[in-house]
C-alpha cells in the first residue's frame, strides 16, 4: 500500500494525502446487512449527559462492523470473501465464510488476499497469514496480532493498522510476547493469537492537510490552555504570544500532564510485566 500526494491546487491540498488501495475494498451494496448496525454518536459525554472527553462530536455518519475477535469455530476452513474498510478502526476488515455457509468478520493482516484459506484451532496448524492458534504453537519471531489476555475471551491487544507483537519464548505456563510499546508482558500459553502484521501499514504516514477532514471524523476544534484566560487554564494569561510559565504542563483542572505515568504502582497485573516499555524520549 502507498501514500498518494496531492497536486497543490489549494493550501490544504498542498500537504494533504491519502492511501492508495492495493487491493479493491468492497462496494457498499455488497456489504452483509446483519453483521452491521447503527453507530451511536456520544459527543463525548457519559450516561449523565456529563462530557467526560473533550472536543468530540460531530462527524460523518458510520455503521459499526460487528467484528469476530475470538474466531472460535475451531478447526473449521473459512474462505477470504473480501477485504473492507471499517469506519470504527484503523486496519481493514476481512469478509470470511465458513464451510457451514456462516460468515463473520476478522481483522484484515497485511499480504491476506481475496480467495485466500484461513482457519482457527486450539492446537498446531500451519503458521499461514490469518490463521489463530494458541501460544504456545508458535515460534519466536513469528509477527502475530489480536492477543487474548484470558483464553476464550477475544484479541484485545495488538488490533490496529500496521501493529505486530512477537513471542519471545514460552516458559512453564505463560509465553512471554513483546508487544507494540516495547513491553514484554507474561500471557497465558493456552491464549489465541493470529499470525501476521496487520494490513493498512502506511495509515500512520497520511496526512489529512484540511480541517474539514478532521471534523469529519468526529473531532471538535481544541483551544490551547495558553491562548486562554488565567481563570479558564493554568496556561492562560499574560500579553501576547507567552510560554505556560510552568515548570510542567498541566491540565485545565491543574493536575499534571504530558508523560506523567497514569498506572497505579500495586496494579495486580503488574506482575505480568517483565520488561517496562521505554518512556525516553529521543
Amino acid at each position: 500500500m502507498a501514500v498518494r500526494l496531492y497536486n497543490p491546487t489549494s493550501p490544504g491540498r498542498r500537504h494533504a494525502s491519502v492511501l492508495k488501495q492495493e487491493q479493491k475494498l468492497v462496494k457498499r451494496s455488497k456489504w452483509v446487512k446483519h453483521l452491521l448496525i447503527a453507530g451511536p454518536s456520544s459527543g463525548g459525554r457519559n450516561n449523565q449527559g456529563k462530557i467526560t472527553v473533550r472536543h468530540r462530536g460531530g462527524g460523518a455518519k458510520q455503521l459499526i462492523r460487528l467484528v469476530d475477535f475470538k474466531q472460535n469455530k475451531f478447526d473449521l476452513q473459512a474462505l477470504v470473501m473480501a477485504l473492507e474498510y471499517d469506519p470504527g478502526r484503523t486496519a481493514n476488515i476481512a469478509l470470511i465464510k465458513y464451510q457451514d455457509g456462516e460468515r463473520r468478520y476478522i481483522l484484515a493482516p497485511d499480504g491476506m488476499k481475496v480467495g485466500d484459506q484461513v482457519i482457527s484451532s486450539q492446537k498446531l496448524i500451519p503458521l499461514t497469514v490469518g490463521n489463530r492458534l494458541p501460544l504456545e504453537f508458535i515460534p519466536a519471531g513469528i509477527f502475530i496480532h489480536n492477543i487474548e489476555l484470558i483464553p476464550g475471551s477475544g484479541g484485545i491487544l495488538v488490533r490496529s493498522a500496521g501493529t505486530w507483537a512477537q513471542v519471545m519464548s514460552v516458559e512453564g505456563a505463560y509465553a512471554r510476547v513483546k508487544v507494540p510499546s516495547g513491553e514484554i508482558r507474561l500471557i497465558t500459553k493456552e491464549c489465541l493469537a493470529s499470525i501476521g502484521q496487520l494490513s493498512n501499514i502506511d495509515h500512520f504516514n497520511v496526512r489529512l492537510g484540511l480541517a474539514g477532514r478532521r471534523r469529519r471524523q468526529g473531532f471538535r476544534p481544541s483551544v490551547r490552555g495558553k491562548a486562554m484566560n488565567p481563570v479558564d487554564h493554568p496556561h492562560g494569561g499574560g500579553e501576547g504570544h507567552n510560554p505556560i510559565g510552568l515548570k510542567h504542563p498541566k491540565t485545565p483542572w491543574g493536575k499534571p500532564a504530558l508523560g506523567v505515568p497514569s498506572r497505579s504502582k500495586t496494579k495486580w497485573t503488574n506482575r505480568f510485566i517483565v520488561s517496562r516499555r521505554s518512556t525516553k524520549k529521543g
